[in-house]
């Protein structure tokens, strides 16, 4: 009963954050609202006792939402939880993709023959063949991205800070106005 009720309620959540990432305005308020609804749709499938699954789906969401939070910070020069901007693009083309995805999808699934029996045995370890049917050969490929994009972040985030602070003040954050190589800012 209580599982039950809390599926029902994290649904809510990862619905209402999903409408939520269209709804905010701004590039970080949408990514974490995002980041809420893949997080309540892994508990969800951990409620369902689908743990690997779960698990994963929690961290690689997580992850992605991390990533684009330091591509966000390294490519905009701003915080951008603060801009207001339009979160939307190109809304006719969207929709029209979206009603021909939704009807294609729909379509396939209502007209394929769904098969009426299971075919085949129950793997003695469910977990170990469900790993191995998602990742299976793209184990080695997955290995090396991640390295790969952890060395990106790293260098991603370094060339984009490459001035702190004290090249802009000094050493004692004492100079006024800051040496920036370009004017503006918000004129203080």
């Amino acid at each position: 009963m209580l599982i039950g009720i809390a599926f029902w309620m994290l649904a809510v959540v990862a619905v209402l954050s999903g409408v939520a990432v269209f709804m905010v305005d701004s590039m970080a308020r949408a990514t974490y609202a995002l980041a809420l609804s893949f997080v309540a749709v892994g508990v969800q499938i951990l409620l369902l006792q689908q743990g690997y699954l779960g698990l994963i789906t929690i961290l690689m969401m997580v992850m992605e939402m991390a990533v684009m939070a330091v591509y966000m910070v390294m490519f905009m020069g701003m915080n951008p939880a603060l801009m207001p901007m339009d979160m939307t693009h190109g809304k006719k083309t969207a929709i029209g993709a979206s009603v021909a995805a939704f009807v294609l999808l729909a379509g396939g699934a209502l007209l394929i023959p769904w098969p009426e029996q299971r075919r085949g045995a129950i793997p003695g370890d469910l977990t170990h063949a469900l790993g191995l049917e998602i990742m299976g050969e793209k184990m080695l490929v997955m290995a090396v991205m991640g390295p790969v994009m952890v060395a990106t972040i790293v260098a991603g985030v370094v060339l984009a800070a490459h001035r702190t602070r004290y090249d802009r003040f000094g050493d004692d954050l004492s100079r006024r106005p800051a040496d920036d190589p370009q004017s503006g800012g918000v004129g203080r």
